[in-house]
């Protein structure tokens, strides 16, 4: 379990170690090209001698994966999209670099003898990928937060069978991680996830009514992807990080707080029993946690800005608006029904997202579609992988017609 996992590793450390360049580490980048993916291949490039970099895989971007496979030389490089094959093998032919394709490819580059696994696949596709990595007991670096959600009683189960251990890469979830104390888990009140707000914190509905995807994109403070930027203009993404945390670190629900903070230097506190809070602060870069986890049980250097309280300025708080974010509800509730029902919230979500960002449906429709594909299937108990699948294609299905009776209105 992600908490053994992490002392025994803590104890370890306390003696001194090889050096990292004489004893590289074996890594493997799933989602190599997305943001948190680039991130930690420009980590590794700026020490590449303490490195050994297993297999680098993409969605689509051949180019970009090309790229990064010269640079780094992977022994394996895979695009997900099998129509990327021929252009992928012609782009690093002479290389050496093994290439293959398809969804199998991905899970069999998460298999390679790496001992360091970065799982930045975006959405329920990085899934099974991730546990198959986990199930090697590998030190799995999770920046997919869909894989507790989805699926998180199965996830955490292999993760303690398998002797894996999940180093969170999210910025809420790293914070909490690092000032958790986990030997003494019963001293722990409650845990406070810090949120930015997003583009509309103060927007009102009928302006976000009328938002665009370029609008909900555009983030005050964090350089994401434009998924996870309209799940932050949502707020769907603390959401899921509830939901994430409740896994993670065995909180109850009730026990997991969402504070906006829009300055984004506090990434997530732990509050004690005794009164005292822990907090992670730092500049809004996401090279920082990726750093932490790439680097972990020691730290390594990073590239990010440090942090200048004195420049920083006031530190400002506020809870979230639930009448303009019911996203946070509607990831409580998931969670309380249990079951199938955090699998449903996250496929509704990414198909009513992407209808968003292709035009289909507007901004507030978004929340609307996960709402009623909630209340439309039945939130089944989740027995396997098989279930999650059937469950992730059902709601998928369901939010696509709704999707879809929505958009014929407009």
């Amino acid at each position: 379990m992600v908490v053994a996992a992490a002392q025994n590793s803590a104890e370890k450390s306390g003696r001194p170690e090889t050096p990292r360049s004489e004893n590289p580490r074996h890594v493997t980048v799933l989602g190599s090209t997305g943001s948190v993916g680039r991130n930690t291949v420009e980590l590794i490039a700026r020490d590449p001698d303490s490195y050994v970099v297993e297999a680098l895989t993409a969605g689509r971007n051949v180019a970009h994966l090309a790229e990064q496979a010269r640079s780094l030389r992977p022994k394996l490089a895979v695009i997900a999209d099998s129509a990327g094959y021929g252009a992928l093998r012609d782009a690093l032919q002479g290389t050496g670099i093994e290439v293959a394709a398809g969804a199998e490819a991905v899970v069999e580059a998460a298999l390679r003898p790496a001992d360091w696994i970065m799982a930045a696949i975006v959405g329920a596709a990085g899934l099974e990928p991730t546990l198959a990595a986990a199930r090697r007991g590998a030190v799995v670096a999770f920046a997919n937060k869909e894989c507790l959600v989805c699926a998180g009683p199965l996830m955490m189960d292999l993760v303690r069978d398998c002797g894996a251990t999940l180093l969170p890469v999210d910025s809420e979830h790293n914070a909490i991680f690092q000032v958790f104390d986990f030997e003494r888990r019963s001293s722990i009140r409650r845990l406070m996830l810090t949120a930015s707000g997003g583009p509309f914190r103060q927007a009102d509905r009928e302006t976000m009514a009328a938002a665009s995807p370029a609008q909900a994109c555009a983030h005050p403070t964090w350089r994401m992807g434009a998924k996870i930027s309209v799940d932050s203009a949502t707020m769907m993404n603390k959401g899921l990080e509830i939901i994430e945390a409740h896994f993670l670190f065995a909180m109850p629900e009730d026990r997991i707080d969402v504070l906006v903070h829009p300055q984004s230097v506090i990434h997530s506190m732990v509050e004690y029993v005794d009164g005292s809070v822990l907090a992670q602060l730092g500049t809004p870069d996401m090279r920082t946690p990726i750093a932490f986890a790439l680097g972990w049980p020691e730290r390594i250097e990073a590239p990010a800005a440090r942090l200048d309280l004195i420049s920083a300025g006031t530190l400002t708080f506020e809870p979230p608006d639930p009448v303009r974010f019911p996203a946070l509800r509607l990831a409580r509730h998931a969670l309380q029904s249990g079951g199938g029902a955090p699998t449903i919230l996250n496929a509704a979500n990414e198909v009513a997202v992407q209808g968003f960002l292709e035009g289909r449906i507007g901004f507030l429709d978004i929340e609307v579609v996960v709402e009623e594909t909630l209340a439309k299937l039945p939130h089944s108990r989740l027995d396997n992988l098989d279930t999650v699948r059937h469950i992730d294609m059902e709601a998928r299905r369901e939010a696509g017609t709704i999707m879809a009776r929505r958009s014929d209105k407009t």
